[in-house]
């Protein structure tokens, strides 16, 4: 596998794209109502980015997608009082609950097919996916985020042998 084709890093809360719901008059919006500023946070960091490789085109190749998503604790994992800010023993080390790592994907994926990185979220054969709590592991923020890794799977110099 080739180095990164680009890295990026996003602040702001990841929003899961997925379910929908229907309002009065029959129309379908996301259930998330952090889907859009996730989505605009992705697309902002990429095209910013971009700006500086004038030679980019929009990925129609083989693509590794490599996310960390660093979510923030919730409260009930700190105690309270004289403990407030102390993590619980029963904290749990890693975010099993909402928001779906399929969906922080697919929302993450779109935004980066909006900002020119991709040509299609098709092209993405393989996918490393990742929730983690601020500060506990690799690529984890020290707030809510992401560290977004797009890598070509083909390998050029072996294309041009062969």
């Amino acid at each position: 596998m080739n180095g990164p084709a680009l890295i990026l890093t996003v602040h702001g809360t990841p929003g899961p794209q997925g379910s929908k719901t229907r309002n009065a008059a029959g129309a379908l919006y996301e259930s998330s109502a952090k889907v859009k500023p996730w989505r605009e946070a992705v697309k902002q960091v990429a095209v910013d980015a971009l700006t500086h490789d004038d030679a980019w085109k929009p990925l129609d190749e083989p693509v590794h997608l490599e996310v960390v998503f660093t979510l923030r604790r919730p409260k009930s994992h700190y105690g309270t009082g004289r403990n407030a800010g102390v993590l619980k023993g029963s904290a749990p080390v890693f975010p099993t609950g909402k928001p779906d790592l399929d969906k922080l994907l697919r929302s993450t994926q779109d935004a980066l097919k909006d900002a020119g990185v991709l040509l299609d979220d098709s092209v993405v054969t393989a996918t490393t996916a990742t929730k983690t709590y601020v500060y506990t592991g690799r690529d984890a923020l020290s707030h809510p985020g992401a560290v977004i890794r797009v890598r070509r799977l083909n390998n050029p110099s072996k294309e041009s042998e062969s």
